[in-house]
């Protein structure tokens, strides 16, 4: 058994991973919840963010932190003109059409990615990266430890759009009854244009948090994506509260698991707390049956 200084490191980390897993997670939630579909290019447009944090900092010499005002407007701008011009436009009002262009999307984006820049993985390389902050017995990086807490006012300041905003209120009706918000003067399209591009904009947050710890190729963004499709359904499709826990529970259970397991079989631990929440709650454990 190991010992209980270990076990509290391993959770601390776990949680520090799980801030960066919600904020991928939410702008997932936030794209189902409002479209109903599931954003196959989640994964793409994340790396793409990823790529425009890498190039900040190497071409203009701008910190990932201080980047996060200019990546969450650039990728808040391209995800509401990608919905406005091409999803929206050519979906004709079809789900099923938005899933086939969201796929489409992701082949293009993973392979003119790889065209420009190569296979090869990139790294930012910031001064204070390996800084150590000591919690009781725990030692944990300072970069995660920025990243969590940037994600947690992120995810607030979201909370508080969503429920204290008219903007937030008319994304809410159109959530719930789209029929009946085109009722009452809500322009649909110009909501799910916003919902669209406010869900991109998590994600350019999400990359400036994990650059200083992680790197950036074409494929970067699955194995994030992979993880926040798990989180939706644990936590309840559409449910932020839902993403918000789901995330913390997995990124202490990958980090517990690749503690106990080892780094090559942590990952089973994930699949077992999901399949176990769900045989114990179908509907994920702050989803509601419809």
């Amino acid at each position: 058994m190991p010992d209980p200084a270990i076990i509290l490191a391993g959770v601390l980390n776990g949680l520090l991973a799980g801030g960066i897993y919600v904020l991928v997670a939410v702008g997932l939630t936030l794209i189902y919840g409002v479209l109903h579909i599931i954003n196959f290019a989640h994964g793409s447009l994340l790396m793409l963010a990823m790529y425009a944090v890498f190039f900040l900092w190497r071409l203009l010499g701008i910190d990932p932190y201080m980047a996060l005002p200019i990546v969450i407007a650039g990728s808040f701008a391209f995800g509401y003109v990608l919905y406005r011009g091409l999803i929206g436009r050519f979906s004709h009002g079809r789900d099923e059409n938005i899933l086939l262009i969201t796929l489409g999307l992701a082949i293009v984006f993973d392979n003119v990615a790889l065209l420009l820049f190569g296979g090869d993985t990139q790294t930012v390389d910031v001064a204070w990266a390996g800084s150590i902050v000591q919690v009781g017995a725990a030692f944990l990086p300072l970069p995660k430890l920025l990243s969590f807490l940037a994600a947690i006012v992120i995810c607030a300041a979201l909370g508080l759009l969503m429920t204290g905003s008219d903007l937030g209120r008319a994304i809410r009706a159109v959530a719930r009854e789209r029929q009946g918000a085109r009722l009452v003067g809500i322009d649909v399209e110009q909501v799910f244009a916003i919902a669209y591009g406010i869900g991109i904009a998590c994600l350019g947050a999400a990359a400036c948090l994990l650059m200083p710890t992680f790197y950036v190729s074409p494929t970067s963004g699955h194995a994030f994506v992979l993880i926040a499709f798990t989180i939706v359904v644990l936590g309840g499709m559409g449910s932020f509260v839902g993403a918000a826990v789901g995330g913390l529970i997995i990124g202490v259970t990958e980090s517990l698991g690749g503690l106990l397991l080892g780094e090559q079989l942590g990952q089973i631990g994930i699949s077992l707390t999901f399949i176990l929440i769900l045989l114990l709650r179908p509907t994920g454990l702050f989803g509601s049956a419809r």
